[in-house]
C-alpha cells in the first residue's frame, strides 16, 4: 500500500510538470506553395499580387538566402522530410523510390514520439519508401484540429495552384488578371505570345496561392492558435517556366522563405518581426530546425544543421544543389551557392540543357521557345538553353541576378572559381555522393542494400570515381590517355566514366576507338550502352545500334531509357531498333512510365 500512495504522489508531481512541458512547447505550422521562387511584394517584385504574404512578411523575418537542395520537388520533398542530403542517400533521381537505412526517419515521428499531434495535408511525394508512421493524419483532410486539447501540433499544408501543371492549359488572355504585355521577361526568354501569356497565367495562380495563404492563416487565428504558432512559409523549388524548374539557377533553386514568430516565442527569433537576413539556409536544415524549435535532440545522422531554436548551429557558408534525372531525361550537375556567386559543375556537358522532357513541353511558352530557336529567331541569351553545357559555370549573384554571363573562364575571377571548386569536390566526398553511380547500376545495388550503407561499405571507390569524373566532363583532350588507360578499369563505375570522357571528346576522342569497341560486351549494360553512344559518334553504326536494341529489352527501366536517349539522337539510324521501341509501348495512353515516355518520343523519327 505504501509504494502504491508514493507511486500516486509522484504521479501527482510528475503530471503537472509534463502537462507544463507540452504546454510550453510551439505548434509549428508549414505553409508550403509548389514550384514558385520569390515571385512576391515582398521580395520586391512590383508585378505580384500578395498582399497576404506581404503582410506576413512584415510580422515575420524574410530570408533572401534561402534554397532548396533540388529544383524539384521530389528530391527536395526527400530532403525536407529527412535533413539529408539526397545524392548521399541514392535518392537524387526524380520519382525514385530505393530505400534509406532504417535509422533514417521521417522527422515528423521524434515529434509525434515527442507528443505532438503531426498531419500532412496533402502531398507527400517524398522520392523513397514512405513511412506513414510519421503522421497522426496524411490526407486532403487531415488537420491540426483533430488533436487532443491542450497537445501541440505540427502540421504541414501543401498548395498546389502554383505548380507547373496550372499553365498545361491556358486561359483565354481577356480573362487573364495580369496583363501578358506588361510581364516582365527574364533576358533568357524570347518574348512569344505563348511566354508572356504563360508567365503572366502563372502570376495569377500566385496570386491564388497568396488568397490560399490568407485563408489558413485567418483559420489559425480563429482556432485562437495563432499566439502558440510558429509559422514557415516557402516553396517547395524554384519555378516554372523553362530554365526554372529542374535547373541549377537561382530560379530553380531560390525560394521563398518567410517565419513568423508569435510574441510568446520571440525568444526564439533571429531579429524582431519585419526585418530581412542574408543567413544562408538550405532544405537540408529544415528538419533539424523544427526539432531544436520543439526542444529536441537533433539526431546525429541528420546532415543539416539547426538555424534556430536551442539546437542553432554558426552560419552555414554553402547551400549545395543538385540535378540528376529529371523524369525521362538523364544529367549530372552539382551546385555550390555563397552570398555572392553560384557555381555549377555539369558532369555530363555534352547533354543539352533543354532535353524534351514530355512534361514540360506540356506549357506552351516552352515549345515556342524552340521553336524559335530552330527558325534561328534567338539572341545569344536566348540560344544557350538548346546548346551543350560548359564544364563548369561561375555567375555573380549581385549583378547577374538571371545567371546569364558565365564567368568560369574570367581571369579576374579564377580566385572564386578555384574556392567554390574546391568545395563543391569536398562536399562530394564528404557526403560520400553516390550519384555518380549510373542509376541502373544505382538501382541494381539499391535491390539488397541502401546506398547509403554501400557507399560506407568500402565497395564504392568514390574518390577514383570523382576523379575520373573530372577529368572526364572537363573536355580537355590532354586527359585522353588516362581515360583510355580507365577504359580497363576493374570497376564499372570508373569505365562508363572514362566511356563518358570520350563521347564528350567528341572526334578527338578517335584513338580511344580500338578500346572503345570491346566495351559493348561488357559485363555491366550501362557501360555497353555508354560505348555504344560513343562509336556511333566516332562514325560506326551497326554495332552500336544492335547494343542498343539489346538494351531495349533489359529488366532495368533505367538501363532502357539510357538506350533510348541514345537513340533518339541519332535519328534514322535508330531504324533497326524500332521493333523494340514499339514494343515498350502498352497502348494505354494514359501509361507515363519514363521509358514510355522516352519511345514515343524516339519513334517521331521513324
Amino acid at each position: 500500500m505504501i509504494k502504491n500512495i508514493l507511486s500516486l504522489l509522484l504521479l501527482f508531481i510528475v503530471l503537472p510538470e509534463i502537462h507544463a512541458q507540452q504546454k510550453d512547447k510551439p505548434n509549428i505550422l508549414w505553409i508550403v506553395s509548389e514550384d514558385n521562387s520569390p515571385f512576391l511584394g515582398c521580395y520586391g517584385d512590383t508585378f505580384a499580387t500578395t498582399p497576404h504574404l506581404d503582410k506576413f512578411a512584415k510580422q515575420g523575418i524574410l530570408y533572401k538566402n534561402a534554397f532548396a537542395t533540388a529544383p524539384v520537388c521530389a528530391p527536395s520533398r526527400f530532403t525536407l522530410v529527412t535533413g539529408m542530403y539526397p545524392p548521399s542517400m541514392g535518392t537524387e533521381h526524380m520519382r525514385s523510390t530505393y530505400p534509406v537505412p532504417d535509422y533514417v526517419k521521417f522527422f515528423p515521428r521524434y515529434l509525434r514520439e515527442a507528443g505532438y499531434y503531426t498531419t500532412n495535408n496533402a502531398k507527400k511525394d517524398y522520392n523513397t519508401t514512405d513511412q506513414p508512421e510519421a503522421w497522426d493524419e496524411s490526407s486532403a483532410k487531415a488537420t491540426y484540429k483533430n488533436r487532443k486539447p491542450g497537445q501541440p501540433f505540427f502540421a504541414v499544408f501543401n498548395l498546389n495552384v502554383s505548380h507547373e501543371s496550372s499553365i498545361h492549359t491556358s486561359i483565354p488572355t481577356n480573362k487573364l488578371k495580369h496583363d501578358p504585355e506588361k510581364v516582365n521577361l527574364p533576358p533568357y526568354h524570347p518574348a512569344t505570345p505563348e511566354m508572356k501569356h504563360d508567365w503572366a497565367q502563372y502570376y495569377d495562380k500566385i496570386e491564388e496561392m497568396d488568397r490560399q495563404v490568407g485563408a489558413l492563416l485567418k483559420e489559425l487565428e480563429a482556432e485562437g492558435q495563432a499566439e502558440n504558432t510558429i509559422i514557415f512559409y516557402y516553396s517547395d523549388n524554384g519555378g516554372i517556366l523553362g530554365r526554372s524548374k529542374r535547373f541549377l539557377y537561382e530560379s530553380g533553386l531560390r525560394v521563398p522563405l518567410i517565419i513568423r514568430f508569435p510574441e510568446k516565442y520571440a525568444r526564439l527569433a533571429p531579429n524582431t518581426p519585419g526585418t530581412e537576413t542574408d543567413r544562408i539556409v538550405t532544405f537540408n536544415d529544415f528538419a533539424p530546425t523544427v526539432l531544436s524549435l520543439a526542444g529536441l535532440e537533433v539526431p546525429s545522422h541528420m546532415q543539416g544543421k539547426a538555424f534556430l531554436g536551442a539546437r542553432e548551429v554558426k552560419e552555414r557558408a554553402y547551400a549545395y544543389g543538385f540535378r540528376g534525372r529529371m523524369d525521362e531525361r538523364t544529367d549530372l550537375s552539382r551546385s555550390v551557392r555563397d552570398k555572392k556567386f553560384r557555381y555549377i559543375r555539369n558532369y555530363l556537358p555534352h547533354i543539352i540543357y533543354g532535353q524534351y522532357l514530355e512534361y514540360l513541353w506540356k506549357a506552351p511558352s516552352i515549345a515556342s521557345w524552340e521553336a524559335k530557336f530552330k527558325a534561328g529567331r534567338l539572341n545569344e541569351d536566348q540560344k544557350k538553353f538548346w546548346q551543350e553545357k560548359p564544364a563548369e559555370e561561375l555567375f555573380d549573384i549581385e549583378n547577374d541576378p538571371h545567371n546569364i554571363h558565365n564567368l568560369a573562364g574570367d581571369p579576374s575571377h579564377k580566385e572564386v572559381l578555384l574556392k567554390l571548386r574546391k568545395a563543391n569536390h569536398d562536399w562530394l566526398i564528404e557526403t560520400q555522393d553516390v550519384g555518380f553511380i549510373p542509376e541502373p547500376l544505382l538501382g541494381k545495388i539499391a535491390e539488397t542494400t541502401p546506398l547509403r550503407d554501400y557507399a560506407k561499405s568500402g565497395k564504392y571507390e568514390l574518390n577514383k570515381i570523382i576523379e575520373t569524373a573530372e577529368i572526364a566532363s572537363s573536355r580537355d583532350k590532354s586527359h585522353l590517355k588516362e581515360l583510355v588507360k580507365r577504359l580497363g578499369d576493374k570497376d564499372a563505375v570508373v569505365r562508363y566514366w572514362a566511356v563518358i570522357g570520350t563521347i564528350i571528346l567528341k572526334n578527338d576522342a578517335m584513338p580511344a576507338k580500338a578500346k572503345l569497341q570491346p566495351l559493348l560486351n561488357d559485363p555491366e549494360v550501362v557501360v555497353r550502352i555508354a560505348a555504344a553512344e560513343a562509336l556511333l559518334a566516332l562514325g560506326d553504326t551497326d554495332a552500336p545500334v544492335q547494343t542498343l536494341n539489346e538494351a531495349l529489352k533489359s529488366e532495368s527501366r533505367m538501363a532502357r531509357v539510357q538506350a533510348l536517349n541514345v537513340l533518339e539522337n541519332i535519328g534514322a539510324k535508330a531504324q533497326p531498333a524500332f521493333e523494340n521501341v514499339k514494343a515498350l509501348l502498352t497502348g494505354d495512353p494514359k501509361d507515363t512510365d519514363y521509358d514510355v515516355r522516352a519511345a514515343k518520343k524516339v519513334l517521331e523519327t521513324e
